[in-house]
């Protein structure tokens, strides 16, 4: 039977879409680690690839919203996110075939155990130690060296290993897709720790990766028909993600880097302990 939303539930989802949005954005994440749980929570009769494909499409929504938004603020790196982004491509077609051949049980558990892992990563490595010490850390010896200035004036100049960015990305667009997250989660820790990105450059390159990532998924997603009574929940999600994640640039250019990560950690430790428990009964 095809799902009909009442307009009590059409604004429930627009409301949140709009917190998903405004969150998702100010950490760089695109929502979907949030958006997912809650999706496996409000629709606990769904086959786990139907929502993954829904939470797949409102992330990309609200990421090209996010990236539009960071664009004007002159915060992306366009060169690295999309050399990282076309790595993803192979990965997430291979993740959401995947998705589609699990059982929603299997999936609940991989996925708790996915989100608690890395809150536990957030907190043993809290970026606050990196921001402190980011002058004094020695930059790679070699490999590519980017040099941005936003717009209020702030520049920033970093070296990472394009090499071993790709290799990362290529098995990341394949978790990202077969989870149904957009990945973002992962991108910014990523962006981060392992290629010594600026946190308000990974926030911001995060979203133009995960935009590339999340349509491309969506895409196969669409070829699956994954989307079978999903249509009226993306658009009124989308619609609240659209403005959540103006409200989240803002507000991402106005807070600490330190805080963007530990707000990100404490969400995961959230979402994955919820899902953990869901899984076991």
């Amino acid at each position: 039977m095809i799902w009909h939303p009442t307009t009590f539930q059409y604004l429930g989802l627009i409301s949140l879409g709009f917190g998903v949005g405004a969150y998702g954005t100010l950490i760089g994440a695109g929502g979907g680690f949030l958006l997912m749980p809650l999706l496996l929570v409000l629709f606990p009769h769904d086959p786990a690839h139907h929502l993954t494909a829904i939470s797949l499409a409102v992330v990309c929504i609200n990421t090209l919203s996010g990236a539009g938004a960071y664009a004007r603020l002159k915060r992306i790196d366009y060169k690295s996110g999309l050399m990282f982004a076309v790595a993803t491509i192979p990965g997430a077609i291979f993740g959401v075939l995947t998705t589609a051949s699990i059982s929603r049980k299997l999936f609940e558990a991989i996925f708790s155990i996915f989100l608690i892992g890395l809150a536990l990563f957030m907190f043993l490595r809290p970026k606050s130690d990196t921001e402190r010490h980011r002058e004094k850390r020695s930059r790679p010896s070699s490999g590519m060296t980017r040099a941005l200035l936003a717009l209020d004036g702030i520049s920033y100049e970093y070296t990472f290993h394009p090499l071993l960015g790709i290799t990362v990305f290529v098995f990341l667009g394949f978790l990202a897709s077969f989870l149904g997250i957009g990945g973002g989660s992962l991108i910014v820790p990523i962006f981060a720790y392992l290629l010594n990105f600026p946190v308000a450059i990974a926030t911001a390159t995060s979203q133009f990766v995960v935009a590339i990532l999340t349509f491309s998924a969506t895409m196969v997603h669409i070829w699956l028909g994954s989307f079978h009574q999903g249509a009226h929940r993306i658009a009124a999600l989308g619609l609240g993600v659209l403005v959540g994640a103006q409200l989240g640039a803002y507000l991402s250019n106005r807070i600490k880097g330190s805080w963007i990560i530990r707000a990100l950690a404490l969400a995961l430790v959230l979402a994955g302990v919820r899902m953990l428990v869901a899984a076991i009964h």
